[in-house]
């Protein structure tokens, strides 16, 4: 993913899957199309998450209590 949208949300208690679903929803209101990837930071993957169409992977350059929606890029 090249392009995205940075998402802040360091809410404790709310499950990551909730965060990862809120900022999806705010993505497709601002950009009229729904996100199919998010980046977190390796520390906030404990367990597997379930965040709908939105495939969530690792990445060591996303900060803690960010998320980095867009869409994946299928060029390789």
């Amino acid at each position: 993913m090249n392009i995205g949208m940075m998402w802040f949300n360091a809410e404790k208690g709310l499950p990551l899957a909730a965060k990862i679903k809120a900022a999806a929803e705010f993505y497709e209101r601002k950009y009229g199309i729904a996100p199919n990837l998010c980046l977190v930071n390796p520390k906030a993957l404990t367990e597997d998450v379930n965040a709908g169409s939105v495939s969530v992977r690792a990445a060591k350059n996303i900060l803690p209590n960010h998320l980095w929606l867009g869409m994946e890029d299928n060029a390789k």
